[in-house]
């Protein structure tokens, strides 16, 4: 099988995300329930050192927090990863204030980070919703945010 990076982490996020903080962050057991779950090494380590980062200073990529009113730019190699549709809904999330401008700098980093090609909108819920669930304090943004992913189009309008 030919897993990415964010297959792992998410299969890490639904498997592990109600257990107790402890066992979750063991790297020796999640590592040796991966490669059983069938992952291979390769993506295993690149899932876990992606979680050591977003686990680490979550300011360290940035020097200053944007301002509120701030207007990000994408620079060339975000454009190309990151389509229209994902950049928008990067802008979405702001503007119903599930992300704040450094939490949607932190979004960006980790999906850059994924090293995969293009990135989709789908992926762009997954790591905003894994960013935000490894933020303390942010249960509303979390809840709100995995309300947009779980929730069930019923095809009628109101």
């Amino acid at each position: 099988m030919n897993h990415s990076v964010l297959d792992v982490l998410m299969y890490l996020f639904e498997t592990f995300s109600e257990q107790e903080h402890g066992e979750a962050t063991d790297h020796g057991v999640l590592r040796q329930e991966l490669l059983r779950a069938g992952f291979r090494e390769p993506e295993v380590d690149r899932a876990l050192d992606w979680l050591d980062d977003l686990a680490s200073d979550p300011e360290r990529p940035f020097p200053t927090a944007p301002g509120e009113r701030s207007v990000r730019v994408f620079n060339a190699v975000e454009l190309a990863r990151l389509d229209a549709a994902c950049r928008g809904y990067l802008v979405y999330l702001g503007h119903i204030g599930i992300l704040s401008p450094l939490q949607r700098e932190v979004v960006i980093d980790r999906l850059m980070a994924l090293g995969a090609g293009e990135i989709d909108v789908e992926q762009v819920k997954w790591v905003t919703l894994m960013v935000l669930f490894s933020q303390a304090d942010e249960e509303n943004a979390f809840a709100r945010m995995e309300d947009l992913i779980f929730e069930e189009n019923t095809g009628l309008v109101h």
